[in-house]
């Protein structure tokens, strides 16, 4: 009975390890691109060839609480910027007022209101086609923007000359984020993480269409090729439009970028756990813009190299205390205690990411975010199950 027993646990270990070492090769040859990245955004000046290129896109809805940094942070750029159009979904809160109230000092500002929603469309990529549609043809870029970013000086210029250099279609940034609570600090780092272990990161040039990466908070692309790919509709019922539509048009042989912008644009994305844990993870699944079977790779990268490698490397720990020494056994210890090591590593490699210059002491549960990567992967998983009723106080 106990010879069976020890089978059965030997067969397991080594059905896990079939399941990690693959995934282990996968994510080291990805991590080893990063040494090839492109360097993040600095923020730049105004270039005369620059002058009046750029349409903004503000998609809002009820946004009054937070909007104020990013109405502020729009008047800083240059004169690379012709409009700054605001979306406005019929807010109550007061958020029409706030625009308004730019525009008297940035004549640049211009508040619409978008029309009734239409049915098999999400609000966000409604709001943003309808601001396509009513920008100015001069402009030969349009650039979304979300209302809780807090771009900084230089930021659109840098955006462009980074597109022009490097020959993109379509560019959008990875912010810096600002977070206050110490579970925000605990958790947002985990969920962040399931992207990385997912994608390449930041900078990486993928060529793969259903492996590119983008962010909607600032998503630069030529009006001529937004004018070819019929503005939004492509990305109309996404949750993820930012990458649904960035995917279709590098499926359409369209040039894409993602760049870390960390030195350009802030973000205030949530405010505590529960709304991070409700809100981010309902769209970082990207069910929306990946094939079934990408899903499931994807699903199982996140459960055998983020959510298994801490219970494991604890029971190996364990197993070494009580005197096990099966070679099956500390085989999967140490691939686990390594694979747990890179993670905090990833850590460091992140670290840039996020403005703890205010939050020194709460910051300090980002050191500690490993412990809830079991936890960002279960929210992964339970958002791929189901679709989401309501968004942004829309329901769906």
């Amino acid at each position: 009975m106990s010879m069976s027993f020890e089978s059965v646990i030997t067969g397991g270990i080594f059905l896990l390890l079939l399941l990690q070492i693959p995934a282990a090769l996968i994510l080291l040859s990805r991590l080893l691109k990063g040494a090839r990245r492109l360097p993040p955004l600095s923020p730049t000046v105004t270039t005369p060839e620059q002058f009046g290129t750029v349409s903004i896109v503000v998609p809002t809805l009820n946004e009054a609480s937070r909007i104020s940094p990013c109405l502020r942070g729009l008047t800083q750029q240059g004169y690379e910027v012709r409009e700054i159009l605001v979306l406005d979904s019929h807010s109550t809160d007061g958020t029409p007022d706030l625009v308004k109230q730019a525009q008297k000092d940035d004549p640049r500002f211009r508040l619409l209101a978008d029309d009734p929603l239409p049915p098999q469309w999400v609000g966000r990529p409604w709001a943003l086609h309808n601001g396509f549609l009513a920008s100015s043809p001069n402009s030969e870029w349009i650039l979304g923007m979300d209302a809780d970013t807090q771009p900084q000086p230089g930021l659109v210029p840098a955006v462009i000359a980074a597109a022009e250099s490097e020959g993109y279609d379509i560019l959008s940034l990875s912010p810096q984020f600002q977070l206050k609570s110490p579970g925000e600090w605990w958790l947002q780092p985990a969920l962040l993480m399931t992207l990385l272990y997912r994608f390449d990161v930041a900078g990486v040039k993928s060529h793969a269409p259903e492996r590119v990466m983008a962010n909607g908070q600032c998503f630069l692309v030529r009006r001529e090729v937004l004018s070819a790919l019929g503005g939004y509709t492509a990305a109309k019922n996404s949750f993820c439009d930012d990458v649904t539509l960035a995917r279709y048009a590098a499926a359409q042989g369209y040039r894409v970028g993602f760049l870390d912008g960390a030195k350009v644009l802030k973000v205030r994305m949530y405010e505590g756990i529960k709304e991070t844990w409700q809100e981010w993870g309902r769209s970082l699944d990207l069910k929306d813009a990946s094939t079934p079977s990408l899903l499931l790779l994807e699903l199982w990268l996140l459960l055998v190299l983020q959510g298994l490698p801490l219970p494991l490397s604890l029971a190996f720990v364990g197993g070494v205390l009580n005197g096990e020494t099966e070679l099956m056994f500390l085989i999967m210890g140490g691939l686990n205690s390594g694979l747990l090591l890179m993670r905090f590593g990833l850590l460091l490699a992140v670290a840039n990411s996020y403005d703890r210059a205010e939050q020194r002491f709460s910051s300090l549960t980002f050191w500690l975010s490993p412990l809830a990567d079991a936890l960002a992967v279960l929210r992964i998983f339970l958002s791929v199950s189901r679709r989401p009723k309501q968004w942004r106080g829309r329901v769906y």
